[in-house]
């Protein structure tokens, strides 16, 4: 099997600061990880690769350090890595972004499942997969928690998968090449081994810009995005309720006659 794994680096924090002005994340003086829903996509497509043959190649877009987590992938057994980084770029809303995904994907050629964590814990928005799928027209299966059945040897290729719903789940079954976006409880992940963070650090990680990947300038960046964001505040916190004081006994006959009030 032919696996494209899609992953961000993010913040490694829960106190994510804007900048007003730019309406952008703050990344400076903060530590980045590989976004956590896409470290079990790494995982999935190792297992898948270790059960099927084949080789996995991790992509992502980002500044020159996102090829930090290009390199932690690959020294968890991923066997490729393409780094996608241009000042064109810059700005991409998820529409744009998953075009610039799209066409390294077709750039990559004879691709049988991509992969991605279910949405980012940065922007939360769960768009770029589906967003990947739409572009290159292929089928999609979000939100799965599992991978049944592969089979390899028809035409076209099956794909079976559990799709977590609020309430159960879904079988779907899937020809390829098809995207699947997952949930943690497909699997936990591996640690990287020795061999792996030696072969990581030694990879060369090629870099595709616009010149590579060819697409319209009007495409990608602020100027190809869709959607932008106008403003980013933080709501103000109002008080509500109230606070009974007193003796148990008096506390609840106060509390009974404030539900008595409302009814």
């Amino acid at each position: 099997m032919n696996i494209v794994v899609c992953i961000k680096q993010v913040p490694d924090t829960v106190d994510v600061r804007i900048n007003p002005e730019t309406n952008t994340l703050i990344r400076e003086g903060v530590e980045s990880i590989i976004n956590p829903f896409d470290m079990y996509a790494i995982e999935e497509g190792v297992r898948l690769k270790e059960r099927f043959g084949g080789k996995v190649t991790a992509v992502t877009m980002g500044p020159a350090q996102a090829q930090d987590a290009l390199r932690e992938a690959l020294s968890m057994g991923v066997d490729e890595a393409i780094h996608l980084s241009d000042r064109a770029f810059a700005g991409s809303d998820t529409w744009a972004t998953s075009l610039i995904l799209a066409k390294a994907i077709e750039k990559i050629a004879d691709v049988d499942l991509i992969l991605c964590g279910k949405q980012a814990s940065d922007g939360d928005t769960a768009q770029v997969g589906p967003g990947i799928a739409s572009h290159l027209n292929f089928p999609q299966a979000t939100y799965v928690r599992r991978i049944d059945t592969v089979h390899l040897d028809t035409s076209p290729k099956i794909m079976i998968v559990e799709r977590l719903l609020e309430e159960g789940y879904e079988i779907l079954e899937l020809s390829l090449p098809a995207i699947v976006t997952v949930v943690k409880e497909i699997n936990e992940p591996r640690m990287p081994s020795l061999k792996g963070k030696m072969k990581a650090r030694k990879a060369e990680i090629p870099t595709w810009g616009n010149k590579e990947l060819e697409i319209e300038a009007d495409q990608i960046g602020l100027d190809g995005s869709p959607t932008q964001v106008v403003k980013i505040f933080t709501p103000s916190q109002k008080k509500s309720g109230k606070i009974f004081e007193g003796e148990p006994q008096e506390v609840v006959e106060k509390l009974i006659n404030e539900i008595k009030d409302i009814l």
